[in-house]
Order: C-alpha cells, then sequence, then structure tokens
C-alpha cells in the first residue's frame, strides 16, 4: 500500500515521471538550497532521496530571494533520451507583481551532468514541457500585473519558437498546468482554488491542441475543501503517470493540519492516489484523498536506509562556510536572521507532528556579535533559536519579526528540541528548559502575511531544524555540531 504522505514536511507541488521501470518525484525548494529536490522509487511506495539538482550558482542564485521565493513549481520530463527540467526562481511576489525567470536545463541522467540554464519566454510561473509526437511546447499560467487584474489563465507556445497562445482562461485562480494526450484527446490538468484550503485539481480535455478545453462535468479530480475533516487538506497541484502495465496515479500535494482546518506546521507534502478513467476521464475514487492506496501491480522495491541530506538557506554549502566529516558539521557564522544573502544555517524539513532533533555544540564567543546553536525555523521572520552566545545559553523566537527572549542559563553542550504537536520544547544537557512555546508560529498559515488584500509574504515550507552560526561583525567565528540527531516519533 501507498501511505500518504510518501513525502512527507516540505515537498510540495510534486512532478512525478516515469523511465523504463524507474519513478521520480521532483518537488519544489523556495530559498533553500540545493534547489529541486527528487525522490527515486521503483514501486512507488519506498522513496530513496537522490539529492537536489540545482546544487550551485551556475544553475541558480537564491541570493536575497524573499521568503517562500525561489523556487516554485519545477517541472520533470523525459524525451529524445534526455530529462528536461523546467524551474522558476521568483524573486518577488508582493504587491500585485510576481518578477519570476523561467529556465530549462537538460541532462542524460537525472542525476546529471546538467546543462546551463536556458532562460524561456513567458508571463508568469508554474512552467512546464509538453512533449507531442513533433513538437514541444511550453505551458504557464499568466499573471496580469495590472491593478484589478491577476490570474490571467494558461498559455502554451511551441518551445521552438512561434506565437503564444492563450488556451484556457482563469477560472479560480488557475495555475499549475501540465498537458497530456490520451486515445485522441488532450488533457489539461490545472491547480484551482489556491494552495490553501479551497485548493483541488480540475481536469479539462479537447479534440485539439489549442482547444477548446472543456472540464470534466464530474467536477474536480482532487480536492479536500467540501471535507474539513479528511486528513490530508489542501489537496491539489497534480501530475500524472502511467505504470508500464497501464495504470494511472496522481501525485499531489497536500497538508496535515493541527486540529480542523488548523495551522499547517509541517508545510505541503507530497501524496499519490490511484486513477481510474471512466467515461473517458481520469478520476480519483470520490474526488478526495485517500491516506492509504493500493498499489496491485508493482512488486515492493525497499531502498536500504539513507541520508536526506542537508538543505542549506540561501547559499549553496561551500567548504568556505560549511564542512562536514565523520557525521560532524563546522560552520562558519554568517548574516542575521533577517539577511537574505548569507545566514549560516543548515536544516531538515519537520516530517512528523512529534519529532525530536539534537545535537552537541562547540562554541565560544565573547563576542555580543556571534552566537551558535540550533534551531526551530519557518523562514527569517518566524524561527525560535536555542544558542550559546557571549551572555551564556541563550532562547530567543521571532514572531512574525517580533523578538523574545523566553531563556537565559550557564552555557551549555549538548542542545535539543523537541515538537509535540502546537507544543514545542528546548532542551539543554537532557534538561528540559522551561518555556513550552506554541509550535504553529511555525506554520504556512502564521507565515502568510496580507494586508489591505495586498499579499506582503507567502508561508509555502513548512518547518525546519538545523544549526545556525550567527557571526554579525564578519569576526571568524566558527562552531561544530557533533552526535546530529533526527528521530520522528
Amino acid at each position: 500500500m501507498i501511505r500518504n504522505p510518501v513525502l512527507p514536511g516540505c515537498h510540495p507541488d510534486p512532478s512525478i515521471l516515469r523511465v523504463g521501470d524507474d519513478y521520480y518525484l521532483a518537488t519544489s525548494t523556495f530559498e533553500w538550497y540545493p534547489g529541486v529536490r527528487v525522490h527515486h522509487s521503483r514501486d512507488l511506495v519506498n522513496w530513496r532521496p537522490l539529492g537536489g539538482i540545482l546544487t550551485d550558482r551556475r544553475l541558480l542564485d537564491l541570493s536575497g530571494v524573499p521568503d517562500s521565493g525561489g523556487v516554485w513549481a519545477p517541472d520533470l520530463t523525459y524525451a529524445d533520451g534526455l530529462f528536461h527540467l523546467v524551474y522558476g526562481v521568483m524573486d518577488n511576489y508582493a504587491f500585485g507583481f510576481k518578477d519570476i525567470a523561467n529556465y530549462l536545463i537538460t541532462a542524460p541522467s537525472v542525476e546529471g551532468p546538467w546543462s546551463d540554464p536556458v532562460p524561456l519566454a513567458g508571463r508568469g510561473f508554474d512552467a512546464a514541457l509538453f512533449h507531442d509526437e513533433d513538437r514541444t511546447y511550453l505551458l504557464s499560467m499568466v499573471f496580469d500585473s495590472r491593478p484589478g487584474h491577476g490570474f490571467g489563465g494558461i498559455e502554451l507556445r511551441p518551445l521552438d519558437g512561434g506565437e503564444p497562445r492563450m488556451i484556457l482562461g482563469n477560472r479560480h485562480v488557475t495555475e499549475g498546468p501540465h498537458l497530456y494526450r490520451v486515445g485522441g484527446w488532450y488533457y489539461l490538468m490545472v491547480a484551482e482554488g489556491g494552495t490553501g484550503y479551497d485548493h483541488g485539481i480540475t481536469v479539462l480535455r479537447a479534440r485539439t491542441l489549442e482547444g477548446p478545453y472543456e472540464p470534466d462535468p464530474a467536477g474536480p479530480m482532487l480536492t479536500s475543501r467540501h471535507d474539513p475533516d479528511l486528513e490530508l487538506q489542501k489537496a491539489g497541484h497534480g501530475c500524472l503517470v502511467q505504470t508500464r502495465d497501464g495504470n494511472w496515479y496522481v501525485s499531489h500535494l497536500a497538508a496535515r493540519p493541527y486540529g480542523r482546518r488548523g495551522r499547517c506546521v509541517l508545510g505541503r507534502e507530497t501524496a499519490i492516489q490511484g486513477v481510474e478513467w471512466v467515461d473517458g476521464w481520469p478520476r480519483v475514487a470520490g474526488g478526495v484523498p485517500a491516506v492509504e492506496v493500493a498499489v496491485p501491480a508493482l512488486p515492493p522495491h525497499p531502498w536500504p536506509a539513507s541520508d536526506p541530506g542537508w538543505s542549506t538557506l540561501r547559499r549553496p554549502a561551500s567548504p568556505d562556510w560549511l564542512k562536514e566529516q565523520n557525521g560532524s558539521m563546522t560552520i562558519r557564522g554568517g548574516q542575521s536572521p533577517y539577511g537574505l544573502r548569507s545566514p549560516s544555517l543548515a536544516g531538515r524539513p519537520v516530517t512528523a507532528k512529534r519529532c525530536r532533533f539534537a545535537s552537541t555544540v562547540v562554541f565560544e564567543t565573547d563576542s555580543v556579535h556571534q552566537s551558535a546553536g540550533i534551531t526551530a525555523y519557518y523562514n527569517s521572520r518566524n524561527w525560535y533559536h536555542l544558542a550559546l552566545t557571549a551572555d551564556g545559553l541563550v532562547l530567543t523566537g521571532s514572531d512574525r519579526g517580533v523578538r523574545t527572549v523566553h531563556f537565559t542559563a550557564e552555557p551549555a553542550s549538548r542542545l535539543g528540541v523537541e515538537f509535540d504537536g502546537p507544543a514545542l520544547r528546548f532542551t539543554c544537557d537532557g534538561r528540559t528548559i522551561p518555556a513550552e512555546l506554541d509550535a504553529t508560529v511555525l506554520s504556512d498559515e502564521n507565515a502568510d502575511e496580507i494586508a489591505d488584500g495586498q499579499v506582503r509574504a507567502f508561508g509555502f515550507t513548512g518547518a525546519f531544524v538545523g544549526l545556525w552560526v550567527q557571526d554579525l561583525a564578519g569576526e571568524g567565528c566558527q562552531a561544530t555540531f557533533h552526535d546530529i540527531t533526527y528521530d520522528a516519533l
């Protein structure tokens, strides 16, 4: 059985692909390196991490991108012996504008080497390729920045040049397009309703590539919007895949809130549903996401346990500031929590409502500009940091940019944090710090900031845990972290 989510924690906007007997899932990574993380499976049940595709600034520059900006909705396809990756880099999404650049890279293997990025024409985000029998096309939603406009529909243009055509007008925040040709029909799959609790997947079809496209009369292929008691909420942004023996599945994002339509600390995760063709339409049973899904035709293929690897914030891991050796990590300090260019933070997504993270920290300082420790982190404005400082051990939190000192003590060496649903607790040398904190500060909903109808900040990533060193005066401090552990409970 597939047990959803198949990729827990921050793994949204999944693009699924089969090449031979191998399945690949590529997901959004936003302001974190490496960009576009990929997972590999042979049975759609067991997935192993392959790391990220965009590993350096040749392929991706995240310097200065806003929180939940950066890499949005990658599209991974395969044609003519090459993997094709289309990805967008969002430099700004606020105040009615979307400053995004879309790129295409190719490689003979999903593990590279990848070509230099080729800029793509287009007016919006969620760009994807459609490889037709004789030509490849670029799809994307169109964003209109004029006041009172916004989402403009879905555009199709030949990749090798030619005039773009609007093949679908905006219906209800229409985005995330994918095209498929099956049985003499062109099927257009789109995400609609926004990426929150009204999210969903709609399928439309046409006899010709340029339409007109008519929606499935049965309604959305998949949504949670009508049932707040479903375990998987916010279901949407889908991508189809067919097995060798003709069975169909759809990958999609979903979320597991704390409480009924509550806050989502784990962010948007990847799930997979079975698809049946009914009256010429691809449909999910009941139109709602299931936690368990049967995989009748694929033999089990588990993988040996493997480390998912670290993500680094806004700059790629490089020896000038981060070194790993024998399970330990040495980090040279970087910018303040609100700096958007060179922070020194290595993190991992929180993947379970109950989990623990800990590390032994070796660090001494007498400078008020330096600190090193562990963090429970959402973005530059929402985080907790238990750190060794010139004032001893200090636990600080930031809630939408408002900082609060929650605890101070003498220095300690073993620092830890535990998520227990909406409660968050830190530890030092095995003792629980007497400050029970609100884990939902680290949620998509708390990170969203919309004022007077204008978007100021989005929350798309879910919570992370990690190692964080700050050196605000550039004095050259570094900290070493030993015996780093993360356990989902």
